[in-house]
């Protein structure tokens, strides 16, 4: 899987998950501030990423993820590189 595919991936899956515009998620957007997840929505989006994408995330990386792009390098760092 390209890094585009995972971002795409991404993207669709907390677009459909939150109700949330596509165009909204780009790199700088800020989950809390800009997208409107609160603490519950973001470990619902852990889940939703560890059943897609098959990968098993410590719950304390989750007080580390602010934007989106701090999404998108979570999942690459966990994803195993055969994916």
């Amino acid at each position: 899987m390209t890094e585009n595919e995972m971002v795409a991936k991404i993207n669709d899956l907390i677009s459909s998950g939150f109700e949330i515009e596509p165009a909204k998620l780009v790199p700088q957007s800020l989950l809390k501030e800009d997208l409107g997840l609160d603490s519950l929505d973001a470990v619902d989006m852990l889940v939703y990423l560890e059943e897609n994408f098959d990968i098993k995330v410590a719950g304390e990386r989750l007080l580390q993820i602010k934007t989106m792009a701090d999404v998108y390098s979570l999942v690459k760092e966990v994803l195993p590189s055969d994916q």
